[in-house]
């Protein structure tokens, strides 16, 4: 390449940065920054819960919560009765997940209302600019013990579901759900 191209290529990436952002800029024109990845939520009843997130909530489901049991080996009540056939579950054992399912189901759909009405009531503080560091202190410790007690929930119930189960059927779930690392 001579000199002659590259003053030549310099010249015209000078040029088109000068005819991009920086001159608009330069003329008085704000460029429109991209819209933030929040954009829509501010019509959510609650800011900070999805509908999806409350339906889930509402109806005891786990979204992810118990991933530190999932994947460390301690199967959860629901996905061993989805594989109850090929676990070879017992009678006693599908009787056993029934009433874990049913139990955790009861204990976290009432949890979850909680983590809802607290996250309502952190939404409200701030729409109705009432929020003061004491409010804000006391409220978001309200809506982490209860999003804490959920998640406790949920992982308690892994526990009581590996100890209803044999090693073999441990590991035989892992094996059907892809988890690689054995329990």
């Amino acid at each position: 390449m001579t000199r002659t191209s590259v003053l030549a290529a310099g010249v015209f990436a000078l040029s088109a940065s000068l005819t991009g952002p920086a001159l608009t800029q330069h003329q008085g024109h704000q460029q429109s920054a991209p819209p933030s990845a929040y954009a829509g939520f501010e019509t959510r009843s609650t800011k900070a819960l999805s509908e999806s997130q409350i339906a889930d909530l509402r109806a005891g489901r786990g979204m992810g919560l118990a991933l530190a049991a999932e994947l460390n080996g301690y199967p959860g009540p629901m996905h061993v009765l989805e594989l109850a056939d090929k676990l070879v579950l017992t009678p006693e054992q599908r009787t056993r997940m029934q009433g874990l399912i049913h139990a955790m189901k009861q204990e976290t759909i009432a949890i979850g209302g909680e983590v809802i009405t607290a996250e309502t009531a952190l939404d409200r503080l701030f729409a109705e600019k009432r929020v003061d560091a004491a409010s804000l202190a006391k409220t978001t410790k309200v809506v982490a013990e209860a999003n804490g007690r959920l998640r406790e929930a949920h992982l308690r119930y892994h526990l009581d579901t590996r100890a209803a189960l044999t090693l073999e059927q441990v590991e035989g779930y892992a094996r059907l759900r892809g988890y690689a690392a054995r329990p």
